[in-house]
């Protein structure tokens, strides 16, 4: 229903009355006052801030006044107070920007608070990988240690079978093993046949245990000169050398030395004391 459908002629009511009637309401329609030019922009301002959630969430309050702010630029006034709308638009305007301000900072803050938990995290878990690292390293080395140990455990074992075996003695030196003079024939360095057991047993600790180094000694009485003597007890450790080179053992593990009757291990007035004289000592060296 228009203004114009209540304008039906009234009984009793002069024509001309009505139309002065008529004339002055469409005026006022007329000049019925609006919202300030520029309050729309303010307001689909603050309508896409209100529509991030981020916003909300982080500016609620300068949200809430800068609604306040529009709300009062949108307020409809007369030509003559132009200058209050503008500083009306103008007030709204600023408090939108400082509500935007404040959201943008919040968020900001949240993402900055986020990364230094994700770091926090990070470092937690790096701190908890090194310590279940060196916690499994720590057992992993016990292990090591524990089959290292095993195995040494049989290794003395399995050399302690072979020193019975090769029925040596354990000195400083190393292992020494003594071979008689029942080795050779009186006066020759040649080996004699059918006396090599315990150069074979030799021979075969020498292959199981490669990295030691033996010293051959010759050794005789005190029968004949000095110089026969320690030839022939240089010959005889050569012997034994060939011997062993014959059965594999690499000739530079082998040293060869000749010292004649310069060091008795018993009195050389008797025959056994002699015979005890007469022999080739084999050194077996300990690991370094």
């Amino acid at each position: 229903m228009t203004i114009l459908s209540f304008l039906k002629p009234v009984p009793g009511l002069k024509t001309g009355a009505v139309a002065v009637l008529s004339s002055v309401l469409l005026t006022a329609c007329a000049t019925s006052p609006t919202s300030p030019d520029g309050s729309e922009d303010v307001r689909a301002k603050l309508m896409e801030l209100q529509q991030n959630p981020d916003m909300m969430t982080h500016a609620r309050i300068e949200l809430r006044d800068a609604e306040a702010a529009v709300q009062l630029a949108e307020q409809p006034l007369d030509d003559d107070e132009a200058a209050l709308a503008a500083h009306r638009i103008y007030m709204a305007d600023r408090m939108v920007e400082i509500a935007r301000a404040k959201g943008e900072i919040g968020l900001l803050e949240a993402d900055r608070a986020l990364l230094g938990e994700q770091r926090d995290a990070a470092r937690l878990a790096a701190r908890t990988r090194e310590a279940d690292q060196a916690h499994a390293d720590a057992e992993s080395a016990r292990s090591a240690q524990a089959d290292a140990a095993a195995l040494a455990s049989r290794e003395a074992e399995e050399l302690q079978r072979q020193i019975d075996t090769l029925e040596a003695e354990a000195t400083e030196r190393g292992l020494v093993l003594t071979l008689g003079d029942v080795l050779f024939a009186t006066g020759s360095a040649e080996i004699q046949g059918g006396t090599n057991q315990n150069l074979e047993k030799l021979a075969n600790f020498l292959k199981q245990y490669p990295d030691r180094n033996v010293l051959i000694e010759g050794h005789t009485d005190n029968v004949g000169s000095a110089a026969f003597n320690q030839n022939l007890s240089r010959q005889r450790a050569e012997s034994v050398r060939r011997f062993l080179t014959g059965r594999g053992i690499e000739s530079r593990r082998l040293s060869v030395y000749g010292y004649g009757f310069e060091r008795p291990v018993a009195i050389n007035d008797s025959a056994t004391g002699r015979q005890q004289n007469r022999r080739v000592e084999v050194i077996i060296e300990n690991r370094e």
